[in-house]
């Protein structure tokens, strides 16, 4: 009963938190939030479809986690100097030597997404990933979780950040730093860069 209140909660919160922030404020064309950048290519980037539900673990998160959940006024693209480049590569790298992958889906709360672990699954990789980028200066609008599946057929959770090369994938199970086109992956939602409450279909 206790954690049917608990889901009930976190679920009107989520439709009280999406329905706060104006539609068109998170589905700007491409081409408005490229300010700065030059010419961008609409097919370096995932293509957002309509609004859906966010992982339930994610409402979560964003609960016990407000600042790595704050609305942004824009989206970003970062311009991918040979610096930050480098940056980006040596967080991936970081973050993946350092967390013991591990199944964390617990009995009575499912999947749980945490950052800062010393093990966790995939989402708790990428979710370490953006908070390090974030400290490090990088534009949290750039900075996106998605879910996928695998050639597999397994669910998986990576982020996503948004740079004038394109939509460049940070996954756990690879050092290599991908496009989004080719990391071996069916693309089903990602996260609004204005809003990381608020989730599109891929």
């Amino acid at each position: 009963m206790e954690n049917s209140m608990i889901r009930h909660l976190i679920l009107a919160f989520s439709v009280t938190a999406s329905m706060m922030v104006p539609f068109q404020a998170v589905a700007a064309p491409l081409g408005e939030l490229s300010r700065g950048v030059g010419f961008v290519n609409p097919a370096l980037y995932l293509q957002q479809k309509g609004p859906t539900l966010a992982p339930f673990a994610q409402i979560r998160f964003c609960l016990q986690n407000p600042g790595d959940c704050e609305v942004g006024s824009s989206a970003a693209i970062v311009t991918l100097t040979s610096e930050k480049n480098a940056e980006l590569q040596r967080v991936n790298r970081a973050v993946n030597g350092a967390i013991i992958p591990v199944n964390d889906r617990s009995g009575t709360m499912g999947d749980v997404w945490q950052a800062d672990v010393s093990a966790g699954d995939c989402e708790d990789f990428a979710l370490t990933k953006r908070r390090k980028l974030m400290s490090l200066g990088w534009p949290a609008t750039a900075l996106r979780i998605a879910v996928a599946r695998t050639r597999e057929g397994e669910g998986h959770a990576v982020l996503v950040v948004k740079t004038s090369d394109g939509d460049l994938v940070l996954d756990n199970r690879t050092s290599r730093i991908r496009p989004f086109r080719q990391a071996g992956l069916s693309w089903i939602k990602i996260q609004s860069g204005e809003n990381p409450r608020l989730w599109f279909a891929l």
